[in-house]
C-alpha cells in the first residue's frame, strides 16, 4: 500500500489493537494549568498553545497524541479504567466540548477556553504549511477523506500532503497493521490527524506510540465537518453549550443513546464532584 492508498480494501481498521497499557510511557508534566474531570484529565490549553506543542513535537521527530476531549470522552473513562488510562497518558487533553470548559472554570481554571477539533486542526494545518511539515489524514470514508483531501489543497497549497488512507470498517490483523504503520512512517508525516471516532481513536493513537513517529491529533468529526458532509452547530448554540442537542437532532438514531444517557450523568456526576471539592476548600480554610 503506497502512502497515498484510498483503496477501501486495502489494509486500515476502525479501531486496531488494543494498547498495551502497562507500555504507556506518563506524559511530562503539563505546562498549562490541568484539573481532572470524574478521573480524566483535561488540560487548560489554548489553539495557540496547542498548536505550538504540535509543531515543536513535529519538528522534533517525536511520537506523541492529543487527544480533543468531550463529555463522551470523560463518561467512557469513568465507565472503562483502561481508556481513562489512555486518555491520562495523552500528552495534551484539550476542552472541546464548552461543558469540559465549564468544568475547568468551576475547579478554579479561570482562563479555561474552548479548543474544538474542527477549528484546532486548520490551525495546525496552516502553522504546517508555513513551517513545511508533512501531514497525514488516517480516518473517514473513502468520499469524505477525498472531500477533504480537496479542501485541504485549496485552503493550504503548499501545504506537504504525505499520507492519507481511509480505513475500512473491519478489524485489522497484525499483518496488516504493521503494514499501515510502515507507510506513515514511510510517507514522512511528522503530524497524523486521527478521524475514526471515540473512544477508537484514542485507543489506535495510544496503540501506536510510539510505532507512529508522528504527533497524532484524534480530532472526531472534524473530517465530516471540514470536508462538507456534515452540518456544524450554529455558533450561538456551540457558545451556550448546546452543540449536543444541534447533533442529536440531525443524528438523532445514531447520538440519542449517548447524548441522552451521558449527558444528565456527567452533570450529576461532576456537580458531586464540584461539591466535594468546595466543602473541602471550605473546611480547610475553616482549619486554617
Amino acid at each position: 500500500m503506497s502512502a497515498l492508498s484510498y483503496d477501501p480494501a486495502s489494509v486500515g481498521i476502525r479501531g486496531g489493537p488494543e494498547p498495551a497499557l502497562a507500555a504507556i510511557p506518563p506524559p511530562a508534566p503539563p505546562e498549562v494549568p490541568s484539573r481532572y474531570l470524574l478521573g480524566m484529565r483535561v488540560d487548560a490549553t489554548s489553539y495557540r498553545d496547542a498548536t505550538d506543542r504540535v509543531l515543536a513535537w513535529a519538528k522534533a521527530g517525536e511520537s506523541r497524541y492529543v487527544a480533543v476531549a468531550t463529555v463522551n470522552n470523560v463518561m467512557h473513562s469513568v465507565d472503562d479504567a483502561s481508556f481513562r488510562k489512555v486518555m491520562n497518558a495523552s500528552d495534551l487533553v484539550t476542552p472541546d466540548g464548552v461543558p469540559l470548559v465549564w468544568g475547568l472554570r468551576a475547579l478554579r481554571v479561570g482562563r479555561a477556553s474552548r479548543v474544538y477539533g474542527p477549528q484546532l486542526t486548520p490551525h495546525v494545518l496552516r502553522a504546517a504549511e508555513r513551517d513545511r511539515i508533512p501531514v497525514g489524514f488516517y480516518g473517514g470514508t473513502q468520499d469524505v477523506l477525498d472531500a477533504l483531501l480537496t479542501r485541504v489543497r485549496e485552503d493550504f497549497p503548499a501545504l506537504p500532503v504525505a499520507f492519507a488512507f481511509a480505513p475500512p470498517f473491519r478489524p485489522l490483523t497484525g499483518e496488516e497493521d504493521e503494514q499501515v504503520t510502515r507507510d506513515i512512517d514511510a510517507s514522512g508525516a511528522r503530524i497524523l490527524f486521527v478521524g475514526i471516532g471515540c473512544p477508537k481513536q484514542e485507543r489506535w493513537m495510544a496503540a501506536h506510540r510510539p510505532s507512529v513517529r508522528a504527533v497524532m491529533l484524534g480530532v472526531g468529526a472534524a473530517f465530516d465537518f471540514l470536508a462538507g458532509s456534515k452540518r456544524q452547530a450554529p455558533a450561538l448554540m456551540q457558545r451556550l453549550g448546546l452543540e449536543w442537542l444541534f447533533r442529536l437532532v440531525t443524528e438523532p438514531r445514531r447520538l440519542w443513546r449517548r447524548y441522552l444517557r451521558q449527558n444528565p450523568r456527567f452533570l450529576v456526576l461532576f456537580g458531586r464532584q464540584v461539591l466535594r471539592t468546595e466543602l473541602r476548600r471550605a473546611l480547610g480554610s475553616t482549619v486554617e
